[in-house]
């Protein structure tokens, strides 16, 4: 419950929050749209056969990075839902959860430490007596990165559709005798399948708007994404055009797939049961367990040869060598001061906007302006996510290039944009915890004339406090890593970690490039299990 007073000051700034927003989007894009107006015909290149071959391999990498990471999300759930008591499930489950807080860029280095020409894939391939099989370089490299990332994320949502199966549907299959399959086919997957169409969307999503993992290991004009030849047309080949109609692509592309994406799906309805624990009747055979536990195995060692081919190479990295250099140091203390800054901007723009939804839910019956904040605030999460870091860059980069000193402004335009991207992942941390956090407090504090700086000092930063750190500690991870705006931003007088390694593997000097990853994987891995271990306690705390 809030005072009169307290609920216009929330509702005012949700509103400036929101405007600010749409001046930053809405700047963006209608650059882009204003330089694509004065292009000419000619000028345009949407009949640009170099335009149409990338938008065609974007779609299909995209394509095929769905469904082989849903394919094998799949069983691995079905096994992990089965298989419920063996030894390390629980940190097999946490393995699962790596690969989200884990930098592309640096991802990509330990992928190709695995499966690069010299990598352990390979090197056991030549000594069978095969001549290096597998490029990890083009489609083939884009699709194990994609899977390695996204598999995971699939997993970890249909697992969570398999534990909502009720007790007593398995104790019956068991009465009953059923096979596998039947129990596959009848309980499994009616509760998967729900969620499945919504699940390979996100997929989908995550990989059409992919580019750190695409521009380390496309291999060339043949496998190149749109957002990479967005990157491509501003900073190597000076051609605005093109990358004003790419990145107008990229936009009806994003769009049409959020569209896509809210449009489908929905939780299935909850089923009564008799209040006991789940209870799974895996397979007693001996090939029903060898085959349970190899796909485990095999799972597991996809994900855990590039965590460990980062930390042995970075580890023989002369880091006494890389820390006298300033330009390494200049890296580390820019990336710590846009990740601190982006994370505490994206906290501070969700607590906002949670605050105007909540104080204008009691309005909404009977005024329209409380009615369209609850929309906007809500739809202000995901509508940065139409907008794609190199294409919010792009329409920047092209307002400003002839105005101003584009490099000069890349701090401000780094945190911004990190922020903004880091926005939807921090509301759906916040919301819940905020909105049990007033249902317990808001009275209270309403009766006792509790509000402005005191209310936050003396109720909500102790009730919130740990939704808060988790948040934050989300919201740098996500910053930290990414290299999307920084890409056409960075020069020699910004320099953050992920810009700085990019560099390096580009020059090839890889020893320094694999401490590098070291570092920033460390980092950024710190603070994922930080915010693993707060995700709990502030379950908790909520809940009492």
């Amino acid at each position: 419950m809030l005072t009169r007073r307290q609920t216009v000051t929330s509702l005012a700034a949700g509103y400036g929050v929101l405007a600010g927003m749409a001046l930053v989007i809405g700047a963006a894009v209608i650059a882009l749209l204003i330089a694509a107006a004065d292009l000419s015909v000619d000028d345009t290149g949407f009949f640009n056969i170099y335009v149409w071959r990338v938008t065609r391999f974007t779609l299909l990498q995209a394509v095929l990075s769905t469904a082989l990471s849903v394919a094998l999300a799949i069983p691995l759930a079905r096994t992990l839902a089965r298989r419920q008591s063996f030894f390390g499930r629980k940190w097999l489950l946490r393995l699962l959860a790596v690969p989200i807080g884990l930098p592309p860029i640096v991802a990509a280095l330990g992928l190709i430490e695995i499966w690069g020409r010299h990598g352990l894939i390979n090197t056991a391939m030549v000594a069978a007596g095969l001549d290096n099989p597998i490029s990890i370089y083009g489609l083939p490299g884009i699709l194990i990165a994609h899977v390695f990332f996204n598999m995971p994320l699939a997993t970890r949502l249909l697992l969570t559709q398999l534990d909502r199966v009720p007790s007593e549907y398995w104790r019956n299959a068991s009465q009953l005798g059923l096979s596998q399959w039947a129990i596959f086919r009848l309980i499994e997957w009616p509760y998967m399948r729900s969620h499945i169409a919504g699940i390979a969307g996100l997929v989908f999503m995550l990989c059409v708007t992919s580019f750190t993992l695409v521009l380390l290991l496309g291999g060339g004009p043949a496998a190149t994404t749109i957002e990479v030849a967005i990157y491509q047309a501003l900073r190597f080949d000076f051609d605005p055009q093109r990358a004003v109609i790419l990145a107008l692509l990229q936009l009806l592309l994003t769009g049409i797939l959020l569209a896509v994406l809210a449009s489908i799906g929905g939780a299935p309805q909850e089923n009564p049961t008799l209040g006991q624990p789940t209870r799974r009747f895996p397979g007693r055979g001996y090939l029903a367990h060898s085959a349970d536990f190899c796909l485990i195995i095999l799972m597991a060692l996809f994900l855990v040869t590039p965590l460990l081919s980062i930390a042995l190479s970075g580890l023989s990295a002369d880091f006494m060598q890389l820390f006298s250099e300033s330009i390494v140091w200049r890296a580390i203390t820019t990336s710590l001061a846009i990740a601190s800054l982006a994370a505490l901007c994206a906290v501070t723009l969700a607590l906002v906007l949670i605050r105007a939804r909540h104080a204008a839910l009691p309005l909404v019956s009977h005024n329209g302006w409380a009615r369209w904040i609850r929309a906007l605030a809500a739809a202000a999460s995901s509508l940065v996510l139409l907008v794609p870091p190199i294409v919010l860059g792009a329409g920047w980069f092209v307002l400003l290039r002839n105005r101003l000193d584009v490099f000069s402004l890349a701090p401000v335009i780094v945190v911004t944009i990190n922020a903004l991207m880091a926005l939807p992942f921090v509301m759906r941390v916040l919301e819940p915890a905020h909105t049990t956090h007033m249902a317990r407090t808001g009275r209270l504090t309403a009766s006792l004339g509790i509000s402005g700086i005191s209310r936050f000092l003396l109720v909500d930063w102790p009730g919130l406090r740990r939704a808060f750190l988790l948040a934050t500690a989300f919201a740098a991870a996500l910053s930290l890593g990414d290299l999307g705006a920084i890409a056409l931003f960075g020069s020699q007088d910004v320099v953050t970690l992920p810009y700085l390694l990019l560099q390096r593997m580009g020059s090839y000097r890889s020893n320094d490039a694999a401490g590098l990853a070291l570092i920033l994987g460390l980092v950024c891995l710190i603070l994922m299990v930080i915010a693993d271990q707060e995700r709990p306690r502030a379950r908790t705390e909520t809940a009492t």
